[in-house]
């Protein structure tokens, strides 16, 4: 289901509002010749005017969805903004529709999360406000919103249903054991300039352990306690460490300190304090369900490769200069 972000920006949704007011709601891509001056840009050779990119970045801002998380910074605002707006040709381009029963459905869905007091359908006039309040904007715009976003998520299953991966055992055993294996460490990390003064710090802790806490207490910044233990999984795919380095730690005692190794940034020095191995006959029950989560992630792999070879085919052009400035005291109020 569709989310509302909490906050609104007046500013910028009166100028989205004026703009759409004059140009209509719906994205639409035309091919007729218009001046740059009109356009935001374009891609695949068609222009996107203003009106789509401001109705777009509007989406963006207002509503969260999880197949492109909210934007961190300008930068990202942008990169979604032209995703949601290609993504949209995309499904204009392959005929997707939504029906009325299917936006009726999902708006049923919205107001029952947000718990509203009144009867969409019947109380028009509560509705209206309640929709001016959300977004400071008509129901027609909140209404073509939600049918855009309907029209990206079927885009979006289109998209996954047409791919097959091809699924190993191996592989579904392999994220078992990732998920099942748990280690507990402390680890002191290094820039990627500082590997000699890991090695350094590593081969003083072996011979002489005191040296371990003098470390922590003389740069706290460094340490992290990741004593948990932690499912290897968490730490390779979260913290970065390496599948080999997680299993080799895996079998070491408590109080033994691991080589410099990189993370997510970086190098580390670990010191092993705990570790869980996984019951191998575990599996057995949960094969299938390892084999469709593995499935899954592929799927949504796939998915994000035809992203980006949709934006590469694109060939995008941008002529709208974002207000970075702007941007930034939104993504301000929305964080309050």
């Amino acid at each position: 289901m569709l989310h509302l972000k909490q906050k609104s920006r007046p500013l910028l949704y009166l100028l989205v509002i004026f703009i759409l007011l004059i140009l209509g709601f719906n994205l639409c891509f035309a091919q007729e010749e218009t001046g740059e001056a009109e356009l935001a840009g374009e891609f695949f050779g068609i222009p996107v005017s203003l009106g789509n990119y401001y109705f777009a970045k509007r989406v963006v801002i207002t509503f969260g969805a999880g197949w492109r998380g909210s934007p961190r910074d300008a930068e990202e605002l942008e990169d979604l903004v032209w995703q949601e707006l290609l993504f949209s040709y995309e499904a204009y381009r392959r005929g997707i529709e939504v029906t009325d029963e299917e936006k009726e459905a999902e708006i049923d869905k919205i107001m029952q999360a947000e718990k509203v007091g009144f009867t969409w359908k019947e109380d028009k006039r509560e509705y209206e406000k309640w929709v001016e309040d959300k977004i400071k904007g008509p129901i027609e715009l909140f209404e073509n919103q939600i049918e855009h976003l309907l029209r990206i998520e079927k885009l979006r299953q289109q998209v996954l249903g047409s791919i097959e991966p091809e699924v190993t055992k191996k592989e579904a055993y392999q994220k078992f054991l990732d998920e099942y294996n748990s280690l507990g460490v402390e680890l002191i990390q290094f820039e990627d300039s500082q590997l000699k003064e890991a090695e350094k710090l590593y081969r003083q802790a072996r011979s002489r352990p005191e040296v371990w806490e003098e470390k922590k207490q003389g740069n706290p910044e460094a340490f992290k306690n990741l004593t948990g233990p932690y499912a290897l999984d968490f730490l390779i795919n979260l913290w970065g460490f390496q599948r080999e380095d997680a299993y080799k730690m895996l079998k070491m005692k408590a109080g033994k300190f691991y080589k410099p190794s990189p993370i997510y940034k970086g190098y580390a020095v670990f010191k092993v304090v705990a570790t869980k191995k996984a019951d191998e006959k575990d599996f057995k029950g949960r094969e299938e369900q390892y084999l469709e989560k593995i499935k899954n992630m592929k799927k949504y792999q796939g998915f994000k490769d035809w992203a980006e070879g949709l934006k590469e085919q694109a060939n995008i052009k941008i002529f709208i200069k974002p207000d970075v400035e702007q941007t930034e005291s939104e993504e301000n109020d929305n964080s309050e």
